[in-house]
């Protein structure tokens, strides 16, 4: 491998109890939780959320709803009681979420957000805004670490496939490399899944819990990508739309 130094580059952290290894402050970080935080982040800035709280505890997300705050909370895929509504994609829907701002507390996701946040730039990551990300990565002129929210720290399939996606369209572009074995593994992954991505995903351990508690209405809309170009980034502890793409 020829790497040339002028050129950004890609590391991709399998999971949070890594994070400390890759951590890099001038790098942007892309957190991916396809299933499914980060994709209902996106689906919430496409129906018109004005900003969105990312929440690791519990107690601060019970806090925000006696402040008035609506709240989606959920653990292990299934809603709090104390939440207006949970984790799908499908629940973040125009009349639910245009012009306000909503708390948001995930097992892993969230978590993963606010664990990246003294970095140059948080992204949120999801193959639904996989094209127009990459795009504004490219314009940016940065390393980029691609962070895995995985499952309660362990690592996780629709995570990995993803940071393949991400890293490939990166490195495709001639802007990046990347000497990092896990980027490595992760683009040929994507190029197992890439052909049929939903079928792939029938091999992900989080699509059956899902399936068990009848949650896995969402695996099309996860795993198509580009229909939308927002990019959420994290904003003074908010996470809010970019606008200047």
């Amino acid at each position: 491998m020829t790497i040339n130094k002028e050129k950004n580059k890609i590391e991709v952290c399998y999971s949070p109890a890594l994070y400390p290894y890759y951590r890099n402050d001038n790098a942007i970080v892309v957190v991916s939780d396809i299933l499914r935080a980060t994709t209902a982040i996106c689906a919430a800035f496409e129906n018109g959320v004005k900003q969105l709280i990312p929440v690791a505890d519990l107690d601060e997300a019970r806090a925000l709803k006696k402040r008035g705050f609506l709240v989606a909370a959920e653990r292990d895929g299934l809603v709090l009681d104390f939440a207006d509504f949970g984790n799908s994609p499908f629940n973040f829907s125009p009349g639910q979420v245009k012009g306000a701002t909503i708390a948001y507390s995930t097992t892993n996701g969230t978590q993963a957000i606010r664990m990246a946040s003294e970095a140059r730039h948080v992204a949120v990551g999801a193959f639904i805004n996989l094209s127009a990300l990459a795009s504004w990565l490219i314009s940016q002129d940065a390393d980029v670490v691609i962070l895995c929210a995985g499952w309660k720290n362990r690592y996780n399939l629709e995570d990995s496939v993803f940071a393949g996606a991400l890293s490939n369209a990166l490195i495709e572009s001639g802007g990046f490399y990347t000497e990092c074995d896990a980027a490595v593994a992760a683009m040929e992954l994507w190029e197992l899944a890439r052909e049929d991505l939903t079928g792939y995903m029938e091999k992900a351990a989080h699509r059956h819990r899902l399936k068990k508690l009848g949650l896995d209405d969402i695996m099309e809309y996860c795993n198509t990508p580009d229909s939308t170009r927002v990019i959420p980034l994290l904003k003074d502890n908010f996470l809010v739309e970019h606008k200047d793409y």
